[in-house]
């Protein structure tokens, strides 16, 4: 087992030293300002294209593929306006623009991007690189995911992974097949109540009491790949649990593979051993990297976590609304049923009617002789009542022309335009920020002194990590060595620990005398004066001001102004629209009173034709009876629909929780990868300083064929000669109940 660690150390920590992506960024962040090296360019915006894709396994319990998502995110970085690809998938749609493709003479997709980037999904139809498969054993016998279900004893889950992909490649005047080099990492849950005496093989268990989590790697065809014998040295092809179960059940495993980590190998270093000896020197701040990126992703997901009540509130929201909407369908379903009385009514009504109408004729003769009457005074309240509509639009602030009969309907439509929420928001908005602002303006030099000395604390301590390295360089240089031969002395033993306490307190003299301080001072005036740092200054009091002024915006004072001026609105809206239909009415009635008065003369011998007309209307009246019976049949529909659709968001009320219980697993893994790692660093890093030139030998030129193999390898659906990529593969497999 210590050679096992002692041979993955030196794959792993070779391929991390010998990585130009790794190697070439710094940050050092310093309350706003972040410095970054000229060679920090990746290669994702270094592309013309590049294809960022995903691929998911939906598996069995045993490993067996059921499907193949495929998730492609083709970055634009040279915003072209067509992408072509050659994505071998099947049932592909874009997933976030409206973008659309046709396919050209090369059997290409040609997508109408106009600069954006491209994000497709299709079903996979190509065979897999790597295959997984599980196989569990129950008291020493082999038994099917069915079998093992809700028994007790003795278990082992294996998982094989078996490496597909590879390439025929010359080495040492032979041709060999190299398998591209996929890390495989697998984990799963395990209930305690159902688990006891966990032990893996080529993995990790962490248990929190409640939950036992376990995680496994393993490299298929690696083995192969570096030409070592299993005598030698073994590294993992495979992932084994063994444990006690009671009542056996298992969630959903998950399984990554990708060869990220050995195609950013830089083959071009692995020229000797004195080389990759010399590139060993960097992995301490490579793996610290590492493990602060897992301790983020791991407070991430707390985040995450915590957020999920805000989540669980909108659903109870969705499940009141959809209350509300159940008991609006059953009032509408109630009117239906008092519509459906009244047409009956009506129909009834209608026979009356008709035999009123031969009443009508008697009292045509009188009604003629005052028509003239009748119109006259009917214009002048029309008049009188736009005269006294626009008076009272006026006193509420409005703008308002002369109404009349023709205008006033369109009159009245642009002021209830003008009121809408949108602009009125908008006026509203607009007023509160420009007050807002100017408050926030007002005290932009206390807001440029804070901002000015936060950078000057951060400046200095650039300064007097700069002076500190001059001060150890002169003070180490001065007893006849460099800075790298005497940290080779002190770890070699050749300095004695009072030399040592000497020198550091030499260091630390020269670092408090007055001189040196005063260096220190002058240096950051200097740089505090520079056109960078005054820069960030700027921006950073640009951002703060446009921050508070946001963060004013939102204030409970600024959007009670805005709502209460959106409800002002509202109800003016409400009001002119009641006016107008009120207006409306009257105009109906002027219009159809000056009808009625100018054909009263004719309307005799009509009378007549009036009674026809009353019997056609009783048999309408019959007819809106039946249809009024067919549409309360419908609201019942309606509403039996509304029931329904509150039972199933019930049930989706109901299954927040365990949304919430799925983020705190992952939470949990994320916990589990964080603390592997340490343990990597700690067993592996950590030993790889002892190696000797010889181990490095014997791997070197197989680890450099390895590596661009790893390189080759891209995508899993296929790229065009325009395109670079990455792919990375998630295996899920079924849960066993």
């Amino acid at each position: 087992m210590k050679r096992l660690i002692k041979l993955m150390s030196i794959i792993l920590c070779l391929t991390i030293a010998l990585s130009t992506s790794l190697m070439g960024v710094f940050a050092l962040s310093l309350k706003g300002i972040s410095l970054k090296s000229d060679d920090d360019k990746a290669t994702a915006d270094e592309a013309p294209l590049f294809k960022d894709e995903t691929v998911y396994v939906m598996a069995k319990a045993d490993g067996t593929v059921d499907k193949i998502i495929v998730s492609d995110w083709i970055k634009n970085n040279n915003k072209a306006d067509v992408i072509k690809d050659v994505a071998a998938l099947g049932d592909i749609e874009n997933v976030k623009t409206d973008a659309s493709f046709t396919m050209d003479s090369d059997n290409m997709r040609v997508w109408q991007t106009n600069g954006e980037d491209l994000y497709i999904r299709g079903k996979g139809t190509e065979k897999l690189p790597v295959d997984l498969s599980l196989t569990y054993t129950l008291d020493g016998k082999v038994v099917t995911p069915n079998e093992i279900a809700g028994k007790s004893g003795d278990v082992t889950i294996r998982f094989d992974y078996t490496n597909n992909q590879y390439e025929n490649v010359e080495i040492d005047g032979k041709k060999e097949r190299i398998y591209v080099p996929f890390f495989m990492l697998s984990g799963l849950f395990l209930d305690s109540t159902n688990f006891s005496d966990v032990h893996v093989t080529n993995g990790k268990v962490v248990s929190d009491g409640d939950r036992i989590i376990v995680a496994g790697i393993a490299f298929p065809g690696l083995q192969h790949d570096l030409g070592l014998s299993r005598d030698t040295a073994e590294i993992p092809d495979y992932f084994e649990i063994t444990a006690h179960t009671d009542n056996f059940k298992l969630g959903t495993t998950v399984t990554i593979a990708a060869n990220g980590l050995f195609d950013k190998l830089g083959t071009d270093k692995i020229d000797s051993v004195k080389e990759l000896n010399s590139s060993l020197d960097k992995l301490d701040s490579a793996m610290s990297a590492l493990i602060d990126g897992s301790s983020q992703l791991y407070s991430g997901l707390n985040t995450l976590l915590e957020s999920s009540g805000t989540l669980t509130s909108g659903v109870d929201a969705l499940y009141d609304g959809s209350v509300q909407l159940n008991d609006g369908a059953k009032q509408v379903n109630s009117g239906a049923g008092a519509l459906e009385n009244g047409a009956a009514t009506l129909s009834a009504g209608s026979v009356t009617l008709d035999n009123g109408a031969l009443d009508l004729y008697s009292g045509l003769n009188t009604l003629d002789l005052n028509s003239s009457k009748l119109t006259d005074g009917s214009n002048a309240t029309f008049s009188a009542l736009l005269s006294t509509a626009r008076t009272s639009l006026q006193n509420a602030g409005l703008e308002v022309p002369e109404l009349t009969k023709d205008n006033y309907a369109a009159v009245l439509d642009q002021l209830v335009k003008q009121l809408s929420d949108e602009n009125v928001k908008a006026q509203a908005t607009a007023a509160a920020k420009e007050k807002v602002t100017a408050a926030v303006e007002a005290n932009r030099e206390t807001i440029t002194a804070a901002v000015t000395a936060a950078v000057r604390e951060n400046v200095t301590a650039q300064v007097t990590a700069g002076v500190h390295d001059q001060v150890t360089a002169a003070v180490i240089g001065s007893m006849g060595y460099s800075v790298d031969e005497y940290n080779a002395a002190v770890a070699a033993g050749m300095v004695d620990e009072a030399t040592q306490a000497q020198v550091a307190g030499a260091i630390e003299a020269q670092m408090n005398s007055d001189s040196t301080q005063a260096t220190i001072a002058a240096l950051t005036d200097q740089n505090m004066q520079s056109e960078a740092v005054q820069a960030t200054v700027t921006s950073n009091v640009d951002a703060k001001i446009a921050s508070l002024i946001d963060e004013n915006m939102q204030s409970d004072e600024v959007q009670k102004a805005i709502s209460d001026a959106l409800a002002s609105a509202k109800a003016g809206r409400e009001k002119i629209t009641a006016l107008k239909a009120q207006l409306d009415s009257y105009g109906t009635f002027n219009s159809g009173l000056k009808d009625y008065t100018n054909g009263v003369g004719a309307a005799t011998g009509g009378a007549s034709q009036l009674h026809s007309g009353t019997s056609t209307l009783r048999s309408g009246a019959a007819d809106l009876s039946a249809g009024a019976s067919q549409l309360h049949s419908g609201t019942q529909s309606l509403s039996e629909g509304a029931s329904q659709l509150t039972d199933g968001i019930l049930t989706l009320k109901d299954g927040v929780p365990a949304l919430t219980e799925g983020v705190t697993l992952l939470r949990d893994g994320a916990m589990t990868l964080n603390e592997g790692l340490k343990t990597f660093n700690t067993e592996g890093i950590s030993k790889i300083t002892s190696l000797k030139d010889s181990d490095l030998g014997k791997i070197a030129t197989r680890l450099k064929a390895t590596a661009d193999v790893a390189k080759h390898y891209k995508s899993y659906s296929g790229l065009t000669d325009e395109m670079d990529g990455e792919v990375k593969f998630i295996y899920k497999t079924e849960e066993i109940e």
